[in-house]
């Protein structure tokens, strides 16, 4: 049920993904409705707006991984993400950073842990991060995905944890750097849209084979 002030329908305009839901008026309402040059608009006039977005995703999402946290270890098969960011883009948030030398995880190494506090968000540079809820490995990253969002999002606890797959080397991204991020570079915001939105339809893929 989505309520004044709640927003449907954003993943086909944040990443072209096809349309997962049917939305019908039960009472009479009012909408205002976004096309993607529109959106992308609102995005740099407003970037408080990206932030809104992200916190409401961030929870649907967060729902997405309670659920498949409850299936069995073997339910579902793992998502691959990554090229979120290009080779230039990955370059560019360095620069932007500040940060000429990556944080490296060595292979079966714990990079963040289900429940622990999160301070940083994390690019992937190089390898590959496999991402854990319960028993199960959900998805892995790889160069030009993203992971650790949430936290930083809506500030609560890890919802999974992530251990190197391989050698791995990874750009971190604190709260304020985060914050600044989104409200000065609107293609990060973006970005980082595109990375949620994914994973909340390869959850909700991976839930509904759960419930086949």
């Amino acid at each position: 049920v989505v309520k004044p002030g709640d927003v449907l329908g954003e993943l086909a305009v944040i990443a072209g993904l096809p349309r997962s839901a049917t939305a019908m008026a039960k009472i009479n309402c009012r909408v205002l409705s976004l096309d993607e040059k529109q959106f992308r608009a609102a995005l740099e006039k407003k970037p408080e707006f990206a932030l809104m977005l992200m916190s409401i995703m961030v929870q649907r999402l967060r729902q997405s991984i309670a659920k498949r946290g409850a299936a069995t270890p073997a339910a579902g098969t793992p998502a691959e993400r990554s090229d979120i960011l290009d080779r230039k883009a990955l370059v560019d948030l360095q620069g932007e950073l500040g940060r000429s030398e990556p944080a490296v995880f060595q292979a079966g190494k714990v990079i963040m842990s289900t429940g622990a506090a999160g301070a940083f968000m994390y690019v992937v540079l190089k390898g590959r991060v496999a991402i854990s809820v319960g028993d199960s490995v959900v998805e892995h990253v790889g160069p030009g995905g993203m992971f650790g969002e949430l936290a930083l999002v809506d500030r609560s606890a890890r919802a999974a944890t992530a251990t190197a797959d391989t050698d791995c080397e990874l750009l971190g991204i604190n709260r304020n750097e985060f914050l600044k991020l989104v409200k000065t570079k609107p293609e990060f915001g973006a970005s980082l849209l595109k990375s949620i939105a994914l994973r909340m339809q390869q959850l909700a893929l991976q839930v509904a084979q759960m419930q086949a």
